[in-house]
């Protein structure tokens, strides 16, 4: 009985319209064609330093598993390096799925703790959304207050040598329109809001 129970309260854990919503947005398409033949795991160069890999990570989206999909290093270890799209027997492109499970972990707020590029990521869009573009040092800066504050300290002498000899600013650089980029930005969220993966 107790075996029932808890089989029961896995499927109610899984959420079976993630596979769709998948294959719903542009580069998802062939999700379910996936064969799991390991090629993109073969050729994938950061595969070992995944908690999944992408071959696993197709199979876990296409069974509901959308917490620990959104909630997973690989997407953010991908180095966008096209190895998988280009080698899949099915055609799928493995890359573009890693990039929408990548914005869909941001929207949700799921991204994991610890990582440095998912903060990254967030606060370049956040940059450029506000300034219409990013100071590389403001930036690091930022990054590394909110990952790692030792690091900071670590890179002092590094940004002190850059500062005297003007290859860093102090104080994040503006362009002259910022609210055009921000219409841009807020158009393209807005065209991607039907994609938005339906909640359970």
């Amino acid at each position: 009985m107790a075996g029932i129970v808890r089989t029961i309260k896995f499927e109610a854990d899984l959420d079976q319209k993630f596979g769709a919503w998948i294959e719903s947005i542009p580069g998802g398409e062939g999700l379910h064609r996936c064969i799991q033949c390991g090629t993109c795991s073969a050729t994938c160069p950061l595969s070992i330093f995944m908690d999944y890999t992408p071959r696993r990570l197709i199979n876990m989206a296409r069974a509901g598993f959308r917490k620990e999909v959104l909630g997973s290093m690989t997407p953010w270890l991908c180095a966008s390096c096209y190895s998988c799209t280009v080698d899949c027997p099915q055609l799928i492109k493995v890359t573009d799925i890693m990039y929408a499970l990548k914005r869909q972990a941001l929207l949700e707020g799921v991204t994991p703790r610890g990582l440095p590029v998912s903060v990254l990521a967030r606060e370049f869009y956040r940059m450029v959304r506000y300034l219409g573009r990013t100071t590389e040092s403001y930036l690091v800066v930022v990054l590394f207050l909110k990952t790692s504050l030792l690091k900071l300290i670590g890179m002092g002498p590094l940004g002190l040598k850059l500062f005297l000899t003007g290859r860093m600013c102090l104080l994040p650089e503006s362009v002259r329109n910022r609210g055009q980029v921000r219409a841009i930005l807020d158009n393209v969220r807005k065209a991607d809001a039907p994609r938005k993966v339906p909640t359970p």
